[in-house]
């Protein structure tokens, strides 16, 4: 199949408000594609990579290519040469995937360019999420669309499903199972601002755990082997030589748990978020410690379809206390405050409320989990903004945010942010900001201090790359504060008071 067919079909797409229409283009984009590049056309057009992380970053793409008249590159192609890209490593690697990258771009026409572009910097968004495709998929295979879901629920994966379904029907998704060893997408909580708004939610008794700011951990235990991957589905077996020693000796033949990786003081209290993560991401550093709180499997059965009662009573039976994830069963919303409370008291984020009858909805975001985090927010203000591309090509979007600095007149940069901004929003901002413009390079302009905005976000975490040596972490606008001055503005001293300082 021609990338330039799937172009095509990606710019109708997006053009179409209505969701069955959208189906029915991607429909027949997947019967058209070769049995081998179904995985390809259903990732291309999801906006992801099969491959997930090539190592390509928008400042690649920036200096722009020389377009090809003609369209040649096919969807194989295009694939091969970003694996290709993936796989390079070592000295001199940037330089060579600058290589690959600036052989696979001439070969594209110009909208080809402009989609690949999109692709690569996460700004291909055309109305086809994660849904809508699975509608497709089952519109393409005249297969029930619970099936699809349920095979890419078990798979991990939507493109190899896809796939099945158009070359075997029904039958081949039927033969989906979860398999021990295979990594599944994890299932993930709602949320709500409030305790009682959580409970309002789950009626009776809930189990109330703690949320750790960890990383997020799947365990597959197998005769003499443990392997571990990410809430991403990377492993990380290797990393993770003390968890996989724990988790060997458990008196069991096969089973799949969830759970999370956390960095743990002497008192208890968790080291910052980041250095949990430098933990998993490298075999040295302080000993990790894993919390489990679900169970999917276990030695022959799978169990993601009972309750989370029950599920939760077979992992005390085969996990030692010190690796289960603390928790309450209540229907005291006064109780389960206390038991917040006290959570954010460790230092830890918050807590999730389970409904004691919710399934495991691997992949999706359930209803019977709604996890409960105090919000952080600050008021900063903008020093710069970065024009948008695809999409919100025309619109200043990626805002640059400081907080002031009481010792003087300045502003201490903690990090970048277009998340939160409604096209309205965006349109006001561009207007907005180039009233303030001082100076501005080949796609940032730079403003003067003023402009306030009101930012929520996770948490704040040791940064090499702001001056301040803080960042925030998934940082969303939620207003502009036009009725604050720079001057009533946030400071560092504020933010370093949040924990961002990550000393032990």
């Amino acid at each position: 199949m021609l990338l330039a067919s799937l172009v095509s079909v990606s710019s109708s797409v997006g053009g179409t408000s209505g969701r069955l229409a959208k189906i029915e283009l991607l429909a027949g984009a997947l019967r058209a594609a070769g049995s081998s590049e179904v995985p390809i056309a259903v990732a291309y057009l999801s906006g992801e990579l099969p491959q997930r992380q090539i190592g390509v970053g928008w400042a690649a793409l920036r200096g722009g290519f020389a377009a090809a008249p003609a369209a040649s590159l096919t969807l194989s192609s295009v694939d091969a040469a970003f694996t290709a890209i993936g796989s390079v490593s070592g000295a001199g690697s940037v330089e060579r995937r600058g290589t690959l990258l600036a052989d696979l771009f001439t070969r594209a026409t110009a909208t080809e360019q402009e989609f690949l572009m999109r692709l690569l910097s996460g700004e291909l968004r055309q109305g086809a999420l994660e849904g809508v495709m699975t509608s497709a998929v089952a519109a393409a295979a005249s297969v029930p669309e619970p099936l699809v879901r349920r095979a890419a629920m078990l798979r991990g994966s939507l493109g190899p499903v896809a796939a099945a379904a158009l070359s075997g029907g029904a039958a081949a998704l039927e033969a989906f199972g979860l398999a021990v060893g295979q990594p599944v997408r994890p299932m993930l909580a709602s949320s709500a601002p409030s305790i009682g708004e959580a409970f309002a939610k789950v009626p009776g008794s809930a189990g109330v755990e703690w949320k750790l700011d960890g990383v997020r951990v799947q365990a597959h235990v197998l005769p003499g082997e443990v392997r571990l991957f990410t809430r991403t589905l990377d492993e990380i077996t290797s990393r993770m030589p003390e968890v996989v020693s724990a988790l060997a000796a458990l008196p069991v033949s096969a089973a799949v748990l969830d759970g999370e990786l956390i960095a743990l003081r002497r008192d208890g209290r968790p080291f910052a978020f980041q250095d949990t993560a430098s933990r998993a991401a490298s075999a040295s550093g302080a000993v990790l410690s894993a919390f489990f709180f679900d169970v999917l499997h276990l030695d022959g059965t799978d169990l993601i379809d009972l309750g989370y009662a029950e599920r939760r009573s077979v992992l005390e039976l085969v996990l030692p206390a010190e690796m289960v994830m603390p928790r309450v069963v209540t229907s005291s919303v006064p109780e389960a405050e206390s038991f917040f409370e006290a959570a954010i008291a460790g230092g830890h984020e918050g807590v999730v409320v389970k409904a004691l009858d919710a399934p495991y909805e691997a992949g999706r975001r359930g209803a019977g989990w709604i996890k409960v985090k105090p919000r952080h927010t600050l008021d900063l203000v903008v020093l710069a903004c970065e024009w948008g591309h695809g999409r919100r090509q025309g619109w200043l979007s990626n805002l640059h945010l400081g907080a002031r600095d009481p010792s003087g007149d300045g502003f201490v940069m903690l990090g970048k942010t277009f998340k939160g901004l409604t096209d309205a929003l965006l349109t006001w901002q561009t207007s907005r900001l180039l009233e303030l413009e001082v100076r501005r390079d080949s796609y940032t302009v730079y403003v003067r201090p003023s402009l306030v905005v009101e930012v929520a976000f996770d948490g704040v975490q040791r940064s090499s790359r702001y001056p301040g040596g803080l960042a925030l972490r998934f940082a969303r606008v939620l207003r502009y504060r036009e009725d604050k001055t720079a001057a009533e503005a946030d400071t560092i001293d504020t933010v370093r008071a949040l924990g961002g300082s990550g000393q032990p």
